[in-house]
């Protein structure tokens, strides 16, 4: 439940952020969702542990809650902060976008949506406590990363 929580306040704080993303300056955009997708990471971390390493029991509670966060994340808007300015560097901050996103709004849109999919289909899935269908759809929110990361994102 404490973690069903903390997932719904971080989202709850990252789409405040994304709606009054106008009067946020393009260095706290970067910083927010790159915040955002560390965070994601870590959960998608936690899930990878549990069903795909082995190195962690299994613990349905846990990859539930995660796989909430995930989506909630993956569900908060952040591509409202993807604004004018942050395609590059600034200062000490440093952007992995390629600036080719920006031009490709309509695709990249569809990319997201395909990760709110995937995402939204693992929480449903994790709730199940089937540990192989929860690899499959963990697999899913993997491929629709990648997705956007091999196109999107620079080394």
């Amino acid at each position: 439940m404490k973690s069903m929580i903390v997932g719904a306040l971080s989202a709850i704080l990252l789409g405040g952020a994304v709606t009054s993303f106008a009067q946020v300056s393009p260095e706290d955009q970067i910083e927010i969702r790159q915040s955002g997708y560390r965070y994601m990471s870590w959960n998608m971390s936690k899930i990878k542990a549990q069903v795909i390493d082995g190195s962690v029991e299994y613990n349905q509670q846990q990859v539930s809650a995660a796989a909430n966060t995930i989506a909630a994340i993956a569900n908060s808007g952040m591509g409202a902060l993807f604004g004018p300015g942050t395609d590059k560097d600034i200062g000490d901050l440093h952007t992995r976008v390629d600036p080719a996103l920006f031009d490709n709004m309509q695709e990249v849109a569809q990319l997201a949506g395909d990760l709110s999919t995937a995402a939204d289909n693992l929480a449903a899935t994790a709730q199940s406590g089937d540990k192989d269908a929860v690899r499959v759809a963990f697999g899913e929110v993997g491929k629709s990363c990648k997705a956007c990361h091999e196109k999107y994102r620079m080394d």
